[in-house]
């Protein structure tokens, strides 16, 4: 193994999202799983004669949606991380297939923070990098709103202080 390769090795960013996140996708999940489910029931009641293998498909359609909205954030909860250097932005996140996002601070463009409202009753907000990549943002989710503030202000200072033009 050569010297470069060995230097290059990726290894799991350092951070998770805050462990608030897990109940704020927690929330999030019900809320677009109420709403279906009741929905599937709704035009089974409604719109068919309500044989029984349908109505217990619909029900199997109900518990999925609610295991999923419970279950999953736990589980995304530990796979997403991120970490911030002084020379880069890195993300991790996925279940099946990791996706590895690095930003070097020369290519950073904007740094933004936002705070959706069921965001702001769990104290949580989220980062986005825009780099000059056509891949697009890099997304650091689900913060402690206090240290979201502070990872913008400090990736700021970094971005204007690395020479380049982030082109």
């Amino acid at each position: 193994m050569s010297d470069i390769t060995a230097t290059l090795t990726l290894r799991p960013p350092r951070h998770r999202a805050d462990p608030r996140a897990v109940s704020w996708w927690r929330v999030q999940g019900l809320i677009l799983a109420v709403p279906v489910t009741a929905a599937a029931a709704a035009a089974y009641w409604i719109f068919t004669d309500r044989p029984l293998w349908l109505g217990l498909v619909v029900a199997a359609f109900a518990l999925l949606c609610l295991a999923l909205a419970l279950a999953a954030p736990r589980a995304y909860y530990r796979v997403q991380r991120w970490e911030v250097t002084d020379d880069a932005v890195y993300t991790r996140q996925g279940w099946v297939t990791h996706t590895w996002r690095v930003a070097p601070m020369s290519r950073i463009q904007t740094v933004d923070t936002a705070r959706g409202p069921v965001q702001r009753l769990f104290g949580l907000a989220d980062v986005t990098v825009t780099t000059a990549s056509a891949a697009g943002h890099i997304k650091i989710e689900a913060l402690d709103h206090e240290l979201a503030a502070q990872l913008a202000e400090r990736l700021t200072a970094i971005t204007q202080a690395t020479p380049g033009d982030a082109t």
